[in-house]
């Protein structure tokens, strides 16, 4: 119930239907509209409190804060996956797909030799039909070369590939901000160096293998990523460092609902 909810106010928020300063309803009436007891809808407050869509003081009914949607870490890999969790309806519509000789970037990236055969797909993403997300994603040959047989503006590219037995079970990212190119700014509809949100993510199989490296470029008034970090009691973080043991990490990401 409390996701419902949630997913109900976040849609309402990023259609302008509770604008940014505008109050959010209060749990009394949220608990009359969806029938519910005041558990679910405190649950799903703080979700977008922790999603930074509303704020307000103690004692002081919460406002919209922002219209900015957060994308948590667990659903980088898929754009569809991600919207459809929101309860918002993603879009893609093609620009190119094409075999091609592999750039410096995207083969070191890939572990490939520069020139070599690699698939490249350049995709625009869409939030209920709004342009919000630039895929510019290389695949080597052995995944992207699946792609010419699916229909890309069907769907998830992802499922698709996972479906026809592709592992994509490991990712690394890297988020930083750049100017948006012409490109950019023709499809996303702003102005030429606006600044974007930039996701580069190297996914690959569970042993390792290289199989995708992506240049994901977000319009920032429209996604926010959400990290949070915690400690976590890892049975290695118990005993002191022995030599030679490799250099390890107290603080552990969790993926923000």
């Amino acid at each position: 119930m409390h996701e419902r909810i949630a997913s109900d106010l976040r849609r309402r928020i990023a259609s302008g239907e509770l604008p940014v300063g505008a109050a959010v309803p209060s749990e009394s009436q949220l608990c009359e509209q969806w029938q519910a007891s005041r558990g679910p809808v405190r649950q799903a407050l703080a979700a977008l409190r922790a999603d930074g869509l509303i704020g307000g003081g103690r004692g002081k009914p919460p406002v919209v804060r922002s219209q900015a949607i957060s994308q948590p870490f667990e659903t980088f890999l898929s754009f569809s996956r991600w919207a459809e969790g929101m309860g918002r309806t993603p879009g893609q519509r093609t620009v190119e797909i094409a075999r091609r000789p592999a750039p410096p970037e995207a083969a070191d990236a890939l572990g490939l030799d520069e020139g070599e055969p690699v698939v490249q797909l350049l995709r625009l993403r869409l939030l209920d039909g709004l342009p919000t997300m630039i895929e510019r994603t290389t695949f080597t040959w052995a995944a992207g070369r699946l792609l010419f047989d699916y229909d890309c503006d069907s769907g998830s590219v992802y499922a698709y590939l996972s479906g026809r037995g592709v592992d994509l079970s490991t990712a690394r990212h890297v988020i930083d901000a750049v100017p948006a190119d012409e490109t950019d700014a023709a499809l996303l509809g702003i102005a030429p160096g606006a600044p974007l949100l930039r996701e580069r993510r190297h996914a690959g199989s569970a042993r390792g293998e290289p199989v995708e490296y992506s240049d994901d470029r977000y319009r920032p008034d429209l996604v926010s990523f959400t990290i949070e970090n915690s400690q976590q009691a890892h049975p290695s973080l118990l005993r002191s460092p022995s030599p030679g043991d490799p250099p390890r990490a107290d603080l552990a990401w969790r993926a923000v609902p």
